[in-house]
């Protein structure tokens, strides 16, 4: 489970082979959470109200980035790409 990108102190992770649809794993303090890379939503998990508006941000601006990098993981690529 590569770490694709940190920022604001939110670690950002997708996993091999994970369950659709298209998301992401987030982790800030002891909160973690789930996120829909289509529409930026949180779909399972917690997250602190701030910390969730800027996954949304984050996600909306890297969406092509993050699904190409979901793609790879379905085929079992652990070598993705950090997003900056």
């Amino acid at each position: 489970m590569p770490i694709l990108s940190k920022f604001l102190g939110i670690i950002i992770k997708i996993f091999v082979k994970d369950h659709p649809p298209p998301h992401f794993h987030a982790k800030y303090a002891e909160y973690k959470c789930s996120v829909n890379i289509d529409n930026g939503e949180v779909i399972a998990g917690k997250m602190p109200p701030k910390q969730k508006k800027e996954l949304k941000k984050w996600s909306k601006k890297n969406k092509k980035k993050l699904l190409k990098n979901w793609e790879e993981a379905q085929k079992g690529n652990p070598k993705l790409k950090e997003i900056k």
